[in-house]
């Protein structure tokens, strides 16, 4: 019986997606669903993305030339109501028979439920677009008048509806004829005003009006917003866009297709009672700045107690001045004496707002008593509590913890030092579950981790000289010191951490942005090395194997890690006590070497820069670039210390700091990203590349593990888990697989499916690999051109949900070329749902 009834509803839901599957099941007999529109122009087809975007009416979107959200709208019912009352009412006892069974409110509740979810399959679906006359009309003249737009005056329009072979279907075709092109044969700029024509002359070769430059309207626009721009920078307060008169001398008859063009800038025309009169627009300066610092709606009538003219600055106060004047006057860039410019006030509410210790400022301008070019600055300052306090509380996932709660609480306090610096104390704490093979109990919460932050922001530079000539102030200078420590146990090898950096921040402008760390300490303690054979499976696998295979034990036996077999097993092979053969003594010697990397304490002291040049100009902006790099020196200043004052070495000779030998390296990275909008759909074609590359030297033969790089994850290789890929063709025998050099690429067609959803697919190639340093192992070592054949390939798709203000991203990667595998036998090896890996990361990976 249970079959039968599984085989119905089988029946019913296939012959509803087939059903729903009909495209044309809305289509009435009288109508034509649009399935395509072609653009002709002068005979060939156009891609003109503008062009195309002034059709009124476009195909059902698509995914994968599938009609996905045209057959999710055709599965919502058109009248749910009736149908669901008619279903109600057709046999009478079924009503009485639900009523007994559940009640007249959940009754009341099925219908509601069934027109809840039939809006919401219109509202994610899409309605058929069914081609509208008029609509196709109205487009015909608006592609008409976008070409004449561009120059093309006599440009003639048309369209021919072409039915489709299938059923109710058809396409339309625009046909553009746009004839000879108007030009710009002469252009005559008459400014009235004095000051305006002195401005004007001097970057009148920065017009987008030139002689000889095909006839469009967008030149127009352009001109008058860069005049604009330029005379509000240049003194004239008042200027407004409508004083600027653009005409065009057009004489259909005139068959020489060359064009007058006139540029007139009027006159200031101001209402003065019933008249319009005119005003000559002049220059105008600034006379006066006056700040009130701590200005609410409650004290806006109050007589300011406290005053301080500092650098020609009149700062008030309704209390005793609680900021130093300097600390407010070097984030403001209106100046007294000096021309009004627009520019100077979004730089003001910029910085004023970087402080952290006002809200965002109120600027008022007004003329100083009679004057007509002279104006006084009102600055309104409103203070921010100088305490706040934050908590938050997140689940976390990684690599090795299954879950976990973390936890942090921060203090801010304002205006540390009356300089508006702001100090942030912060402490954070994690508890969570891991599947720790050293914890035979397998505790529930069997990780914890405790840290805390002093941080503290200046907004300038913290220097013992004065660097404004180098760094001007508008560039944003910020000044960051920061300590911190952390306390990891139960979960690794149980790490303590100490950081300490300086770090200033300026960005020269709005693309362009830099970051150098002066000096960045860390130090980093391993508490439980004794864990580490239990912690790194794979490497007691290994070495248990050797001790098997050389009859260092029975072969139904294990190195006891408790009681240090297997160190003691490591030593004795090492030391040749115990031999065996090479290729076991290579195995060993790997081990070793892996062991002691990742036991081993770290004193970093490094020094980096970072320059980021992006050209986004917003968060909707999907054509623009970015390019970042950054250059690291670690353990040159200790270096020097250590040869002069003849430091402690170790067995390795290695010099010692405190009982740590301390990294020595260079380390180089360069990152770019670029996003093209491909179509009107605003789809978007996303690339990525990467490359990184840490040399040790001096005291160092390696790169510490938290300096190093690795392959895989959501944000890299998705097709591999993190620290799951290479290094070169190695197949990932190590628990946590990194090296230090990294070169990967990445590309994504991102496109919308329906509602909030979006669509992705992607293909990641790259890898990781050991180069100059003392890894021997020739499978993970990178030896030129010959090493880029081990470059992994994973593709797949994903799928993302957009909440506005962040985005949800799943997706699910397939191992492609996987260079673990011999050449030549390479690719589509592990090709299948069973091997993929399935990522969810919070936003986009690049």
């Amino acid at each position: 019986m249970k079959s039968f009834f599984a085989k119905i509803s089988l029946f019913i839901i296939i012959a509803t997606l087939m059903s729903a599957c009909n495209s044309i099941k809305r289509v009435k007999d009288d109508e034509l669903l649009l399935v395509k529109n072609t653009l002709l122009v002068n005979g060939e087809k156009s891609n003109d993305v503008n062009a195309l975007s002034q059709m009124y009416q476009k195909p059902n979107s698509r995914f994968l030339n599938y009609p996905l959200r045209l057959n999710i709208y055709n599965l919502a019912g058109q009248n749910p109501d009736s149908v669901f009352n008619a279903w109600l009412t057709e046999n009478p006892k079924r009503y009485e028979r639900l009523q007994r069974r559940y009640s007249k409110k959940q009754v009341r509740e099925m219908a509601n439920y069934k027109r809840g979810f039939n809006n919401w399959l219109k509202k994610t679906g899409e309605a058929p677009v069914i081609i509208d006359s008029v609509k196709t009309r109205k487009t015909t003249k608006r592609l008409k008048v976008y070409y004449q737009n561009k120059g093309y005056f006599n440009a003639t329009a048309k369209y021919d509806i072409i039915p489709s072979e299938e059923e109710k279907r058809a396409s339309i075709d625009y046909t553009i004829d746009t004839g000879k092109p108007y030009m710009i044969d002469s252009l005559q700029v008459t400014i009235t005003s004095r000051d305006l024509d002195s401005i004007y002359n001097l970057s009148k070769d920065k017009s987008f009006l030139k002689v000889g430059n095909q006839f469009n309207t967008s030149d127009f626009y352009n001109e008058r917003e860069r005049l604009t721009v330029l005379f509000r920078n240049s003194g004239i307060y008042n200027f407004q866009l409508n004083s600027i008169k653009p005409t065009v001398g057009l004489d259909t008859l005139n068959r020489d297709y060359d064009l007058a063009v006139a540029l007139k800038v009027n006159n200031l025309q101001v209402r003065e009672h019933d008249t319009i009169i005119e005003k000559e627009y002049k220059v105008h300066k600034v006379k006066k700045v006056n700040i009130y610092t701590d200005y609410t709606y409650e004290n806006s009538q109050k007589t300011y107690v406290d005053s301080v003219t500092y650098k020609n600055f009149t700062i008030y106060s309704n209390d005793k001045l609680r900021i130093r004047p300097k600390a407010i006057t070097d984030a403001i860039f209106i100046n007294p004496g000096e021309i009004y410019r627009d520019n100077d006030r979004t730089l003001t509410y910029k910085h004023i707002s970087n402080l952290r210790t006002f809200k965002y400022p109120n600027i008022q301008y007004k003329y100083d008593n009679d004057s007509l070019t002279d104006l006084v600055t009102d600055i309104y300052l409103t203070p921010r509590k100088k305490f706040s306090l934050g908590f938050d509380i997140d689940i976390t996932h990684s690599n090795i913890q299954d879950y976990g709660f973390s936890f942090s609480t921060s203090l801010i306090s304002r205006n540390v030092f009356r300089g508006a610096e702001t100090l942030e104390i912060s402490a954070r704490g994690t508890l969570g579950a891991s599947k720790d093979v050293a914890d035979s109990e397998d505790q529930f919460f069997n990780i914890s981790e405790i840290g805390a932050d002093i941080k503290l922001n200046f907004p300038r530079f913290f220097f013992p000289f004065n660097t404004e000539k180098i760094i001007p102030k508008y560039m944003l200078p910020t000044t960051v010191v920061s300590l911190g420590t952390s306390v990891q146990q139960n979960i690794g090898l149980d790490r303590q951490n100490f950081t300490g950096l300086i770090r200033y921040n300026w960005t020269p402008n709005k693309k362009n942005s830099f970051s150098l760390e002066l000096f960045n300490l860390q130090f980093i303690r391993n508490l439980n090395s004794s864990n580490y054979f239990n912690v790194y499976q794979s490497s007691y696998d290994r070495l248990n194997s050797v001790a098997v295979s050389s009859n260092y034990i029975d072969q139904d036996a294990s190195l006891n890690i408790a009681s240090g077999e297997a160190d003691a097993f490591i030593e004795d092979v090492v030391s040749n006590t115990f031999p065996v053969t090479p290729s076991e003594l290579s195995t060993v010697l790997s081990v070793e070497q892996r062991q002691f990397r990742l036991t081993q304490d770290n004193l970093i002291a490094a020094s980096n820069i970072n320059f980021t040049h992006n050209t986004k100009e917003s968060i909707t902006d999907n054509t623009f670039y970015q390019f970042r790099t950054k250059v690291e020196l670690a353990g040159n200043l200790l270096s020097t210390i250590a040869n002069v004052a003849n430091l402690e070495k170790n067995d390795r000779g290695k010099y010692k700091l405190f009982g740590v030998p301390y990294s020595q390296y260079v380390k180089t990275e360069f990152d770019f990203i670029k996003h093209w909008e491909i179509s009107e759909k605003r789809d978007v074609l996303a690339f990525r590349t990467f490359f990184g590359f840490a040399i040790p030297y001096g005291n160092s033969e390696n790169i510490p593990f938290v300096r190093s790089y690795f392959g895989g994850g959501s944000n890299d290789n998705r097709a591999w888990a993190a620290y799951q890929l290479g290094p070169g063709r190695s197949a990932s025998i190590l628990d946590f697989n990194e090296a230090n050099l990294k070169l990967t690429s990445n590309i994504e067609y991102r496109f919308d499916l329906f509602g909030s959803f979006k669509g992705a697919l992607f293909a990641d190639a790259g890898n990781i690999w050991n180069a100059l340093d003392d890894i021997e192992d020739e499978d993970r070592k990178f030896n030129g051109f010959e090493s880029l054949q081990d470059i992994a390939l994973g593709t797949g798709f994903g799928l993302r949900y957009d909440f506005s203000f962040f985005v949800l991203r799943f997706d699910v990667g397939f191992k492609t070329y996987d260079p673990a595998y011999e050449l030549g036998n390479r690719w589509f090896k592990d090709y299948n749902f069973g091997n993929a890996v399935y990522n969810i990361g919070i936003n986009y990976p690049f």
